[in-house]
């Protein structure tokens, strides 16, 4: 699949070469789908979610190779069959901003978690001494009295590298911390903006309504009254073209 305007534009101008393009199906229009899916819906075409096909999901895609051609067509049809119903997010409202930013505070609440079990870990392996002076610290204590070590510029024996280690690690918990501190103040404000009664549930935080708003408006039904378009599909450049219109 393109990823960049300009391969987008020649993907369309490609499935226009079949007639005209009145709907996309589309896989992935919240991940690596969603350039296309903006693009598509710029030039006012509207554009579905097409689940992942069979033939790839978990349990089986060890055995088969991914084939851009056949998938496709598996997206066009979908569409032509009616079998998708989903309309994807537009992306450009808040609850796209608040999935930005819980996306960055996961990953940081990560990398914190590897940081404090590293800390842990060089505890207990550094030399008796320093070990006796760590040991019985809890990990925010550790954290503490790690990221004010003072050192020489250049470690000369393994007492003094093992210092500098447990240093690096403590600030970089700490550097974290404050990322996912600010982190959270934005999506404090964000959610509560955009789902004031939910927040003010009894036992509904702001993680698990981020949560909540996030997978309700991934997609959202098709009218059930209306047939399925006869569409070019825009899921990836095939290098032949397929037999059906597609």
């Amino acid at each position: 699949m393109p990823t960049t305007a300009e391969g987008y534009e020649r993907l369309l101008r490609w499935a226009e070469g079949f007639g005209r393009v009145r709907c996309s199906g589309v896989e992935g229009t919240s991940s690596y789908g969603a350039g296309l899916t903006r693009h598509l819906r710029a030039e006012g075409i509207e554009v579905l979610e097409v689940e992942r096909p069979k033939h790839r999901r978990r349990s089986s895609r060890r055995n088969l190779q991914k084939s851009d051609p056949s998938d496709a067509e598996a997206a066009a049809r979908a569409v032509l069959a009616g079998e998708a119903s989903g309309v994807p997010k537009s992306g450009d409202g808040q609850v796209e901003m608040i999935r930005a930013l819980r996306s960055v505070r996961r990953s940081a609440v990560k990398a914190r978690t590897q940081a404090a079990n590293q800390l842990q870990g060089l505890r207990v392996t550094a030399p008796e001494q320093l070990r006796n002076r760590l040991r019985g610290l809890s990990t925010k204590e550790l954290v503490s009295v790690a990221a004010r070590f003072r050192l020489a510029d250049v470690p000369t024996d393994v007492p003094a590298a093992t210092r500098f280690a447990l240093r690096s690690v403590a600030r970089r918990y700490e550097t974290l911390s404050e990322e996912i501190f600010e982190l959270e103040a934005h999506l404090d404000r964000l959610v509560g903006q955009a789902a004031p009664e939910l927040v003010s549930l009894p036992g509904i935080g702001t993680d698990s309504a981020a949560t909540l708003l996030i997978v309700a408006l991934k997609t959202t039904p098709r009218g059930s009254g209306a047939r399925p378009p006869s569409p070019v599909c825009a899921g990836s450049l095939p290098s032949k073209p397929p037999p059906a219109r597609c």
